[in-house]
């Protein structure tokens, strides 16, 4: 169970506008403690879960290129990896929505499996290039070249902003402890000195 260090606010002390999303993350995960953390400033819980997710990821704002389902199976890609248990419950309803079907959802850390495209292969590799774990992550020439086979280069700054702050937000909430960590995650609790 998170502990994080932050008290959670409580659902009946969110404001009105801010507790479907309790409600959902209660429904999906079984747990809101990422919500509640982030209610102690609302304004950014409203940005996280408007303007980037109902802006950017979701396509609300225009301008935005990338398919939806492509834009899941970047996230399923990252959160998989990661090990964030909230993001994953989550992440894995939102990828079938969007047309990710169940042997793809299977098969998320398997490239190689024949259930992809080549356009998703070179979606699933930049997602590795974007990962906590690489640190050494790089778009070389040769992932540009596999991503501009189907993206254009708006779309590749698209696909790897929205990594990046995929990517930041999960260092951000294991560190701040408000989700469940699955063995995958590569950023563990210290040990406690008794």
């Amino acid at each position: 169970m998170p502990d994080p260090a932050i008290p959670p606010v409580p659902r009946d002390a969110l404001p009105e506008d801010l507790r479907p999303l309790h409600d959902l993350g209660m429904e999906r995960t079984g747990d809101a403690t990422l919500i509640g953390v982030m209610a102690n400033a609302p304004e950014i819980l409203r940005w996280h879960f408007g303007a980037f997710y109902d802006g950017l990821f979701y396509n609300g704002h225009p301008g935005m290129r990338v398919d939806v389902r492509t834009k899941e199976l970047l996230r399923l890609r990252l959160s998989r990896q990661h090990g964030c248990q909230f993001c994953n419950r989550f992440n894995t309803v939102e990828a079938r929505k969007a047309g990710l079907t169940e042997a793809q959802v299977e098969a998320i850390l398997d490239a190689g499996a024949a259930v992809w495209s080549e356009a998703d292969r070179a979606v699933l590799a930049l997602a590795d290039e974007m990962l906590l774990q690489n640190m050494e992550g790089h778009l070389s020439p040769a992932l540009y070249r596999r991503l501009a086979a189907h993206f254009d280069d708006g779309q590749i700054v698209e696909l790897g902003f929205i990594a990046a702050v995929l990517t930041g937000v999960a260092k951000w909430i294991f560190t701040f402890d408000m989700v469940n960590r699955e063995a995958t995650c590569p950023i563990v609790r210290p040990a406690v000195a008794a």
